[in-house]
């Protein structure tokens, strides 16, 4: 029913696992630190969680963080008290005392650091690249429309010069939009990376790490596999396409 949408790169990858067409053209931005994992405040690193309870939601983004803090700490889920909850549920919870870490977006994250008197522990800031935000369309919309879609794409570079450009102005009206105060509408700002169109160029490079569209999908992918969430993609290359972003870099 829509030609194109705004979402993560992880929920992308179902539908092209069934067979449905899409293509990223872009960056809309990474999340830096607007997910993070917020723990009591007698925990000093990831690996002092070794037992504890910890609750996010299976199969999103921050379950992903979650895992690869672990990873990094030489850690497996098994080693933690995973408990799944969502994240309207799992910050409460934290806060309340019922677990000893949560996996929190904004504002949910401040909101447990400030009354749960939590820390951050790990976030997105510590895997640039894991949790991009993209700008997806229907494969049949950029072979009929590739003329249309370069305009969208032209278009959201000069929304963010003239962001840039009148912060003030521009945040009071998202936030009027997004039905949110202008402080709220700033705390998720603040946990981002807008990215530019050399950042998108740099995405769209093939690279062992994540800040690489391909390999983030790649690892995106195994993790969703793993909890039975999508079937195998055989392209990855065939999700993204850079030329619009290549264009827009020529102007």
């Amino acid at each position: 029913k829509v030609d194109a949408n705004s979402q993560t790169l992880s929920d992308t990858l179902a539908p092209v696992s069934k067979g449905i067409g899409l293509k990223a053209v872009l960056v809309n931005d990474n999340s830096f630190g607007g997910d993070a994992i917020v723990s009591k405040p007698e925990f000093s690193s990831i690996a002092d969680l070794k037992g504890k309870t910890i609750a996010t939601e299976l199969g999103t983004v921050d379950h992903l963080l979650l895992l690869t803090a672990l990873d990094k700490n030489g850690l497996k889920e098994s080693d933690v008290n995973y408990v799944n909850m969502t994240v309207n549920d799992a910050g409460p919870a934290f806060i309340s005392g019922k677990t000893d870490a949560s996996v929190l977006w904004e504002p949910f994250q401040t909101t447990a650091v400030k009354e749960g008197k939590g820390k951050v522990l790990f976030s997105s800031k510590d895997t640039p690249g894991l949790i991009p935000d993209l700008l997806v369309f229907r494969d049949s919309v950029i072979k009929d429309r590739p003329a249309d879609i370069q305009k969208v794409v032209d278009a959201w570079f000069d929304a963010l010069d003239y962001f840039q450009d009148h912060q003030d102005e521009a945040i009071e009206l998202m936030a009027k939009h997004a039905e949110t105060s202008p402080e709220d509408f700033k705390l998720g700002l603040d946990s981002i990376k807008l990215f530019t169109v050399e950042d998108n160029i740099n995405a769209f490079g093939k690279r062992d790490d994540y800040t690489s569209l391909r390999y983030t999908a790649e690892k995106t992918a195994d993790f969703l596999k793993n909890l039975d969430m999508v079937d195998d993609i055989d392209d990855f290359d065939a999700i993204l396409d850079s030329q619009f972003i290549e264009a827009t870099a020529k102007r």
